[in-house]
């Protein structure tokens, strides 16, 4: 790989993409509500909608060389694998749906996009966002409805989250360092295996031809020949040395000479720059603020959660078969 950290043996002929630094924000790791009350276990819902809607429950799902698996048993099997984390979410779910009714409080498409571009903004790229979804084994649907009930979450606690002008300010202050952009290059490569390919490459594009379409034809990174040889911008300490260098030695627009790392030979353009920058408050101040409010709701969900279910009056019939279940094999085994 590009990055100097990469995993990939000395020699290696291949390298990828590093990824592209994402904007500063100061506020660290990825974002996500730590009371994501819709999971993606939800397994046992199938079990009351159609295909399994109809017959009773010895009515097969599945034959093994003949042998059925019933309805009722693949239930079993599922309630036994998460059925009660999948109840309970599906309780926590109706609470919220149910306060939120109360309050009088809608959820719009604009409402679930400002949610997500949120969320998006920890991310450096839409391809770092997805494979985030995949991950998590979440489709675009399961999340959007994530972000539904996180909508709901946001408008019902919010209003009881204060983030004062000092807050912001010592937050600024504490975390001043990690808000500062240091000096970046943007760059596209062509990476091959050896000198004598990149030399032959390296005259073609001094004779004129055009670096994106060398790079989709020649270059043996999967990362970025597609995108013409681009990786992005990129900072000092990301890239092997001799790559760094090159780089950052160059002007816009100007082409290095053959570069060796041990990814292999590299023909370097660079293609854009950008100055170090030290961060004011002015310019992060919503940013901060936005942050600790996010911050504070995830702190105070739990709790007004537990709440709200304390007052309410909820029957768990899956969860009085589990007790008694629990009661009668104790008995059983007092007996014995």
């Amino acid at each position: 790989m590009l990055a100097k950290n990469a995993a990939a043996p000395a020699g290696a002929k291949t390298a990828a993409v590093p990824p592209t630094p994402s904007p500063s924000t100061g506020m660290g790791s990825k974002v996500w509500m730590i009371v994501s009350l819709v999971l993606a276990v939800v397994l046992v819902v199938v079990l009351i909608k159609p295909p399994f809607a109809s017959g009773g429950d010895n009515e097969a799902v599945a034959t093994v060389n003949g042998d059925k698996i019933t309805k009722d048993k693949l239930y079993g099997e599922l309630v036994a694998a998460g059925g009660s984390q999948t109840l309970d979410g599906m309780i926590s779910e109706t609470l919220v749906n149910q306060e939120a009714a109360k309050k009088g409080i809608k959820v719009t498409q604009a409402d679930i996009d400002k949610e997500t571009a949120f969320i998006k903004k920890s991310y450096g790229s839409e391809e770092e966002f997805k494979a985030a979804l995949q991950q998590n084994n979440l489709t675009d649907e399961e999340f959007n409805k994530q972000m539904d009930m996180q909508v709901k979450l946001r408008k019902l606690i919010e209003p009881d989250v204060k983030v004062s002008d000092d807050d912001v300010k010592k937050y600024f202050e504490d975390n001043k360092a990690s808000f500062d952009t240091p000096e970046q290059v943007k760059a596209s490569h062509i990476l091959v295996a050896t000198k004598e390919e990149a030399d032959a490459i390296l005259k073609q594009l001094k004779d004129g031809a055009d670096f994106a379409t060398l790079a989709k034809e020649k270059s043996t990174d999967p990362g970025s020949k597609a995108n013409g040889g681009d990786l992005g911008y990129f900072g000092r300490n990301q890239m092997y040395k001799e790559f760094e260098d090159a780089a950052f030695g160059l002007k816009d627009g100007e082409l290095s000479g053959v570069i060796k790392t041990d990814a292999g030979y590299h023909i370097i353009k660079r293609t854009g720059y950008k100055a170090a920058h030290t961060a004011t408050l002015d310019e992060k101040k919503a940013d901060i603020k936005e942050q600790l409010i996010y911050q504070a709701i995830m702190t105070k969900a739990p709790t007004w959660l537990s709440d709200i279910k304390a007052k309410a009056k909820i029957t768990n019939h899956l969860e009085e078969e589990q007790s008694k279940k629990a009661d009668d094999t104790s008995k059983t085994d007092t007996t014995k």
